[in-house]
């Protein structure tokens, strides 16, 4: 059967699975406002659904749209858990197919919800496919990618999300002038489409060559190197370079054999586990994703309501697409480092004015909250509402060219392949347990706390700054081998210069030559020769 072979084509394909991810953000975030989807499951004073048209429903609960809205990543919690398993055992590709069927059925449900609980088991199930997705989709391109475009692939996962994000916002949005139920049915049953794609697709990827290896499948582990890496030629250099990497990796693995959970947390491991999980979590805890579900509440706070409301939250995905680009051309030539801690200052510094702003130039919204919306809490307007939309843009804007792509590429580099899977599942159910946390806070604590929200993400974000700076070693231009060898040296992470490279280890003597002039001289490098780091 035909296999695709360009590494940046079988990027396109796996990538879905992000953008799964990004299609479920939008379809809640552009619904949630809307009379439509208020009013059909709403549980405020004017009764339940659809009773006299133009009643101005209150909606979900702020405790029930918190559940409703965190059943998703609840359900990737456990998803990423069983990925780990499920990769090991049936290999990269086939966990992320079996993800693909689980999001068809999880959007079925959802599309066809008669009541608040049929949603959110809906919702959950949705959440098991993105959970498998978003922990194999970054290990599957990682170990199929050379080091020099490591990160641009990965990272497309990322922009994938942002995509998903961005498409079907306006999908949904044009279904927000559709009358009654069919406004939110018809996102929730369209969202099915990218994972028939990529179910479809996959068949036509190679499987990961680490994988195949480590199952003792040498030949098809040098053929899927022939074709990614050697334009069809086994003879190639940098094949033969990566075969005896691998080779020798499995080789001193299977030698130390006893891989379990546990050894995750072995002294020898349990620092790159803490990097892992706290890659996910940091990102979570900057507050993107809560921007991104609970984005239209904030924007009802400076006065945008109905369709100008909408319409404007739209600006951030779009802003959120364009950033990302610049992270996957150039974050192999920036590195990891950089990114986090930039990143993490200058979200800080956006969190910081919209508290400021809200504190100072807002007042409580009446009892009830505005539009009869209890999350639209806090009132603010005229210039000050405008410095809010822009420091909600700008917050967007240092994202997605930092954290969003790098917290993707990182876990999997940082990690070896006995191990990867289930690590990488530890690291990204992680991400989804503070997703589900912080979806189902955010909405009572717009309601309780109102513009101190802002306070509690700038803290994060100057906390991870810290945090990345002094224990995140750089990974970015290395390949999976070097940095197993960095792990095992002890080196500083403020000393894991991007310099930290198969070329340099080989001009100070740690690395055999023809290693390094393999590597050096392999064809992605020679192409990509303006990455040279």
């Amino acid at each position: 059967m035909y296999q695709i072979g360009n590494i940046y084509g079988i990027t396109a394909i796996a990538v879905i699975g992000g953008g799964l991810f990004g299609f479920d953000i939008s379809s809640m975030s552009a619904i949630l406002p809307t009379q439509q989807y208020r009013c059909y499951f709403n549980q405020g004073p004017n009764g339940p659904p659809f009773t006299e048209p133009g009643i101005d429903c209150s909606g979900p609960t702020a405790d029930v749209q918190g559940g409703i809205t965190a059943a998703m990543p609840g359900g990737s919690f456990v998803g990423a858990l069983v990925s780990g398993y499920l990769t090991d055992k049936l290999g990269r590709r086939r966990a992320i197919q079996i993800g693909c069927a689980i999001w068809i059925i999880g959007s079925v449900i959802s599309c066809a919800s008669q009541n608040i609980g049929m949603l959110i088991v809906g919702r959950f199930i949705n959440g098991l496919s993105v959970g498998i997705c978003s922990a194999q989709v970054p290990v599957y391109v990682s170990e199929l990618a050379p080091p020099t475009r490591r990160g641009r692939v990965v990272g497309a996962q990322q922009w994938a999300i942002t995509w998903g994000i961005l498409i079907m916002y306006y999908i949904s949005y044009g279904c927000s002038f559709l009358l009654g139920p069919k406004a939110f049915r018809v996102p929730w049953g369209l969202q099915m489409i990218p994972a028939v794609i990529l179910a479809i697709g996959l068949v036509f990827l190679p499987e990961s060559p680490r994988w195949l290896a480590r199952h003792d499948r040498w030949e098809e582990t040098q053929a899927v190197l022939t074709l990614v890496h050697g334009k069809g030629d086994p003879n190639s250099p940098f094949v033969k370079h990566e075969l005896d990497e691998i080779r020798q990796m499995i080789e001193f693995e299977r030698q130390n054999a006893d891989v379990s959970w546990l050894e995750l947390f072995k002294p020898g491991m349990i620092n790159r586990t803490h990097i892992g999980i706290f890659t996910q979590v940091w990102s979570q805890l900057t507050g993107m994703n809560v921007m991104m579900y609970y984005i239209t509440y904030v924007f009802g706070m400076a006065g945008l309501n109905g369709n100008i409301g909408l319409v404007a939250s739209s600006i951030q995905y779009v802003i959120n697409v364009l950033m990302t680009i610049p992270a996957l051309l150039f974050m192999d030539r920036w590195g990891r480092r950089p990114m986090f801690v930039i990143g993490a200052v200058l979200m800080m510094t956006w969190m910081f004015a919209n508290a400021g702003l809200m504190a100072t130039y807002g007042e409580p919204a009446p009892p009830g909250g505005l539009n009869n919306i209890a999350e639209e809490s806090w009132v603010i307007s005229g210039a000050p509402a405008r410095a809010v939309i822009a420091c909600t843009y700008l917050f967007v804007a240092s994202y997605a060219p930092t954290w969003g792509p790098a917290s993707w590429v990182y876990p999997p580099e940082i990690f070896p392949l006995r191990i990867r899977g289930k690590a990488v599942a530890l690291a990204t159910s992680s991400n989804w347990i503070f997703n589900f946390a912080l979806s189902y806070f955010v909405p009572p604590a717009f309601v309780n706390i109102q513009w101190r929200v802002y306070l509690i993400f700038g803290v994060f974000c100057a906390a991870m700054a810290v945090h990345t700076f002094f224990l995140f070693p750089e990974t970015a231009g290395k390949t999976l081998e070097d940095v197993e060898e960095m792990f095992m040296a002890g080196v500083p992470a403020w000393k894991t210069k991007v310099e930290y490279s198969s070329t340099r280890r080989a001009e100070r003597g740690e690395l055999d030559s023809e290693k390094a002039a393999a590597y050096e001289h392999s064809p992605e490098r020679v192409e990509n020769s303006e990455t040279k780091v």
